[in-house]
């Protein structure tokens, strides 16, 4: 039944065709007799729709674009409202919870119900929401939408059921917490002031009940006027009005005095006995010197103000200067009370860009170390790679290195925001996040059990020399400040070794070390630029060979060119940074090794990496960009291969391209850089600073996909040819049609062509921007675009980039028995090359005998860019590609250990009979996967993935003890195929628009894991797998822990009868629908919320993803009918042969007396 299953799955969804057209099934020509046709391969698959689910798991970092703050002294949790609706609440660490608003509204104001495990927001759309924190995943109880008056500020006494809303025309309204609906008691503005002022006192923006009498509201109004209502008298008590407007009011715990700050700086005090004018002396009454405590202090109109917050203890005044503006701030307190002695022991400070607690118990006034991950953005980041089930040893090693590096000073005391609980999970596994930043920095953050903390961070712009005034090359102003920014990151967690990718076209690789090492760092310059005149013309007859000899592939390095100020036009051989070339101290942790980079030639700047591998068993790096592919021995420190992507195929093109002819005239090329690079650079910095800027700027101008622009192929009316992010054209790239006039090509290398360009992520993607590209149209414009599905209509005027590239053991040709070293390369134009590699096994032999690279010319095609290669055994396993064990190069050495290179999947035994029968290789493309079988290199499978968009992200991941291909497409899509049927599982509509920071960061993991950077300054990790969703609850912290509310102190006998103790009132005999009657129904509206559906699923994306998801379901259910049929037939069997014994039992009774049973 599996077998059969197994045909009809190849002959019908998945279209089984090879490369030549002919039938997968049949008799594979050149195949070994050893290996299985595709016809014998029985693969069980076990994975089904039922195993996927897409749902958030958690959100780390800082809360962008903050706008409000609270805190729940009882419960100690705390609040973080945002400008685009959502709501962050923190606890001890482990309790992060991100909550929401649908509306997307910016969060005004936040209101604890201290102690019940609820919260109140306000949001911009003139809506409050009470959210149920009494649940892992926080909802929405109730809602109340104010209709005609827009909310201003809100106000909720301590252990109080009515909320006080003050609104821009200066009314005040109050609304009851439970049933979320408005009372009929109303202050209205005109009743608050006097009757003789002439002027609108403006919004409200202060309220808050007297400490002294809770049935006194103080309400503030924008214009300086401040009013005492007496609720009970619905009358004023007094009134005070001051010239300048008014930004806050603070009471003091006895409810005799107020302070109010303005916004021409100034502080002032007021006393109750007399409002006449305020006074200078505060707090006269203090049990011990009191605190003040503001932000600011300058009036509005003075120049070069500097963030600052003043604590004023006593007569002491300290100034604490932040780095960032502050939004809001707190004064953290033991005593919920406002009547009792504050004594505060904390202040949080929430800043524009950070997040900042203050001890106020010591004297010196220290900071407390961040129990949160609030500084991933402290540069931006521009990739992020993410590996789950690493090596256990990994996390503890890199945590103790790093804490070598911390910073101290901080606060000896313990975090005060150590709210709710939570514990580490049973199903926990070592996970780690990297990010790469534009300072070309990287951090190494253990994600283990949905929390995040830093372990490790390594500078690379430490192996570069500092740029001097004079010596700054054009490549370092075309990038600007940022010439050492990350682009990609490759990571082998078992050998240790780490390799990135920066702007400036180089690759450094650093091996680990726990000892410090005293090293020169290798360099190698490799010259890798398509030349200017290599343009194909009917003319161009004599055709070079496209190889040379194997000795020629193996440039030697080139000895770096002056530095000193040489013009654009005759830069060549020259690196865009200069590498240290001294003796360098590394302290322990990553040391640099090797630094490989792209020359400047003939004036041009290098192209960007846009793939990169590296393999530690075989001891070698391959890069590439659109010219060609470079493959570096680094345990030699040798360059192996220097060739241009044409060039590798050989006669084997299979798009018939001609050979290039040598260069005739060099006085074109100069001639054309005098020309034209004069007015290039300009547009070209302007270009390259717009394509960069969605993804590094901290600004609220989100690069968003336009999806009716990218369900068709576009054109770029800039540029005059198609955009894609995996497949771009070269700048310096030159038409391949014959007979192309020469002025028009030149004139197309106008502002829409720069020679050097920023790359976006570690998909390897370059999105081309129009120079006017600052505007937001302009920028969905530069997103949206989809490569032609025919390899007969590929634009002629792009060169075909190196887009992937993996290391395995494979088969090079159709002819061979047993996989050998192979290095898969797959290009911008759909083409996958394999290229085979003798590697030495002896260890000895490795250090100096050469590694032998030869191109053979095997070509597999797809539709679109190639973007991942994974390969599985003949039983359906994924092939891991071998390793080195990590052993540390600067440790002691040991006599009795010597210290030998250990391989792990590396050998002739262990490669024959791992793949030995033959394997199974998955080529996904930005328009489909196909598997093939090799080595007869037969086309098994063909799924296309999506003909409206293109594939962003695709990698083959492990989920539920099986394999899947995971794929996350421009429009949004999340989409899973099994493997290696190519049948879908999983298609959702995740997000409806993507924006281009999403589609640059996003990566998947094993466990049914991905993320992405869903602002500039927080990570969003989400799982796709059923099982991890169902098992998140227990993951996940808890906020609300029962406490019992702290008594109120007694006051005393004294303090009583001086009237010195708080009044209480019944609020429900006056706000009640008995006394006040009931609100305006055209004043606000009720909304129920879904707060007691605790645990609730994520949506599957509208009608849409439903579709979808019947669609992936129906092949499964069809199968359970035909199974179901079979067991009704089985039951119907049963139930006649019951009935018949049952008939017989009864006929044989029937006549028998009682007696005789």
């Amino acid at each position: 039944m599996k077998k059969f299953r197994k045909v009809l799955d190849g002959l019908t969804t998945s279209s089984p065709v090879n490369p030549g057209g002919s039938p997968a099934c049949g008799s594979a020509a050149g195949t070994p007799s050893t290996a299985p046709t595709p016809r014998e391969l029985e693969i069980q698959e076990t994975l089904m729709s039922e195993h996927f689910q897409i749902c958030k798991t958690v959100r780390h970092g800082f809360p962008y674009q903050p706008t409000a703050l609270a805190f729940d002294p009882v419960q100690k949790i705390l609040a973080i409202g945002t400008r685009s609706g959502g709501v962050r609440l923190l606890g001890r660490p482990g309790v992060d919870c991100h909550c929401q608003h649908e509306s997307g509204a910016a969060v005004l104001q936040l209101q604890f119900l201290i102690n019940e495990g609820a919260l109140v927001t306000a949001c911009a759309d003139d809506t409050l929401h009470l959210w149920n924190l009494r649940q892992r995943r926080p909802a929405i109880l109730h809602s109340l939408k104010f209709n005609r008056e827009r909310i201003t500020f809100c106000h909720l006494p301590f252990q109080s059921k009515w909320l006080y809303v003050g609104t821009e025309r200066g009314n005040t309204h109050i609304v009851n917490i439970e049933s979320f609906i408005l009372s009929g008691y109303v202050i209205m503005w005109n009743k608050a002031i006097e009757l003789s002022t002439k002027t609108h006192p403006g919004p409200v923006v202060h309220l808050s009940d007297s400490p002294k009498d809770e049935g006194k509201l103080l309400i503030g109004f924008e214009s300086g006027t401040i009013v005492m209502w007496d609720l009970r008298a619905k009358r004023s008590d007094f009134r005070i009005y001051y010239d300048e407007a008014i930004h806050s009011v603070s009471w003091h715990h006895e409810g005799r005095q107020f302070m109010c700050s303005h916004s021409d700086g100034s502080l002032s005090m007021w006393n109750l006995r007399n409002t006449a004018k305020p006074f200078q002396v505060t707090f006269p009454h203090g049990g011990s010197e009191a605190f003040v405590v503001f932000s600011g202090g300058l009036s509005y109109d003075k120049a070069g103000r500097r963030p600052t917050l003043t604590i004023m203890h006593g007569k002491a005044i300290t100034v604490l200067e932040m780095d960032y503006p502050i939004v809001d701030f707190l004064v953290l307190c033991e005593t919920p009370y406002l009547n009792e002695v504050q004594e505060p022991y904390a202040v949080v400070v929430l800043l524009e860009k950070d997040f900042v607690v203050v001890d106020l118990t010591q004297s010196n006034f220290p900071i407390f170390e961040n129990a949160y991950p609030m500084d991933i953005h402290e540069s931006p980041v521009t990739c992020t790679a993410y590996f789950a089930d690493c090596p256990p040893d990994i996390i503890p090693v890199l945590y103790s290195i790093g804490a070598k590096h911390k910073k101290t000073g901080y606060s000896h005391k313990e975090w005060p925001v150590g709210g709710g609980t939570w514990m580490v999970g049973s199903q926990t596994y070592p996970e780690i996040i990297i990010t790469g930043h534009a300072d070309g920095s990287i951090k190494f953050w253990d994600a283990t059990a949905i929390t995040l903390q830093m372990l490790y961070k390594l500078k690379t712009s430490k192996v570069f020399e500092k740029p001097k005034s004079g010596d700054v090359g054009r490549s370092a102003e075309l990038v600007e400040e940022d010439p050492y920014a990350i682009q990609m990151i490759s990571w082998c967690p078992q050998s240790r070794i780490f390799c990135v990718v920066g702007i400036s076209a180089h690759v450094i690789l650093y091996r680990f070390s726990k000892h410090d090492a005293n090293t020169t760092i290798t360099s190698l310059e490799v010259r890798l630029q398509c030349e200017m005149e290599d343009v194909i013309s009917p003319s161009d007859t004599e055709n070079t060979p496209c190889f040379s000899d194997p000795s020629g592939l193996s440039p030697q390095p080139q000895p770096p060119s002056p530095r000193s100020n040489t013009p654009d036009s005759v830069r060549d051989s020259i690196p865009c940074l200069k590498v240290k070339d001294r003796m360098i101290r590394m302290p322990p942790g990553y040391q640099a090794e090797l630094v490989v980079q792209l020359l400047w030639v003939d004036g041009e700047p290098p192209q960007q990496i846009t793939s990169l591998d590296l393999n530690s068993a075989y001891g070698l790096l391959a890069l590439g960009n659109c010219n060609g592919l470079v493959v570096v021995d680094y345990l030699q420190k040798t360059v192996l291969l220097c060739m241009s992507t044409l060039e590798l195929y050989g006669s084997a093109d299979p798009l018939q391209r001609l050979t290039r002819s040598p260069r005739k005239n060099r006085q074109s090329t100069s001639d054309f850089c005098m020309r034209g690079l004069s007015n290039f650079y300009s547009d070209s910095k302007k270009r390259i600073r717009t394509s960069y800027q969605s993804l590094t700027e901290l600004s609220d101008n989100q690069v968003s996909l336009d999806l009716e622009r990218s369900k068709s192929p576009t054109s770029d009316h800039v540029n005059g040819h198609c955009t894609s992010p995996t497949s771009q054209p070269c700048p310096t790239g030159r038409a391949r049609v014959p007979g192309g006039p020469e002025g028009p090509r030149l004139a197309r290398r106008g502002p829409g062509r720069p020679p050097f360009r920023k790359a976006q992520s570690a998909a390897c993607m370059e999105v081309s921007l129009p120079v006017s590209s600052l505007t937001e149209e302009s920028r969905e414009n530069s997103f949206s675009r989809s490569r032609s599905s025919s390899v007969s209509s590929i634009d002629r005027e792009t060169k075909e980039a190196v887009t992937t590239l993996q290391f395995v053991e494979s088969y090079g040709r159709k002819s061979d028995t047993l996989p050998m070293p192979c290095l898969w390369v797959g290009t911008s134009l759909g083409l996958v090359l394999i290229i085979p590699m003798s590697i030495p096994m002896d260890e000895q032999e490795r250090q100096e005998d050469p590694v032998t690279v030869a191109p053979t010319g095997t070509v597999l095609m797809l539709k679109g860019s190639v973007l991942r290669f994974a390969f599985l055994d003949c039983g359906g396993a994924l092939i891991n590609s071998p390793y080195e064990v990590w052993r540390d190069q600067h440790a002691p050495d040991d006599p009795d250990r010597p210290r030998k290179r250990k391989l792990v999947n590396f050998s002739p035994s262990s490669s024959q009979e791992a793949s030995g029968d033959g394997h199974l290789a998955v080529v996904c493309s930005e328009r489909q996967a196909k598997v093939f079988f090799m080595p007869s290199q037969a086309c098994l499978y063909v799924h296309n993935i999506t003909e409206s968009s293109f594939v962003l992200r695709a990698d083959v991941v492990s989920v539920c003890n099986s394999v899947c291909l995971a794929c996350f497409c421009a429009n949004g899509h999340i989409m899973t195929l099994s493997l290696p049927s190519l049948r879908p599982l999983l298609d959702v509509s995740y997000l409806p628009l993507t924006d281009m920071r999403i589609a640059r960061t996003f990566c998947f993991t094993n466990g049914g894991q991905a993320l992405y950077l869903c602002s500039p300054t927080e990570i969003q990790r989400i799982t796709y797998s059923q099982e991890m969703c169902d098992n998140l609850q227990e993951m996940l912290g808890e906020l609300f822990t029962p406490i019992e509310t702290p008594e109120a102190q007694n006051r005393g006998f004294l303090k009583g009868f001086f009237g010195g103790n708080a009044q209480t009132f019944d609020r429900e005999e006056l706000f009640g629908e008995a006394a006040a009657g009931k609100a305006s129904r055209s004043l606000a509206q009720h909304i129920p919320g879904q707060g007691g559906m605790e645990g609730m699923k994520a949506a599957a994306g509208g009608v849409v993803g439903e579709l979808a998801r019947a669609r992936i379901a129906l092949d499964e259910r069809g199968q359970r009918l035909g199974e179901l049929e079979e067991r009704t037939a089985l039951m119907m069997t049963s139930a006649e042969t019951f009935s018949k014994h049952a008939h017989e039992l009864m006929l044989k009774c029937k006549d028998k007396k009682w007696y005789q049973f």
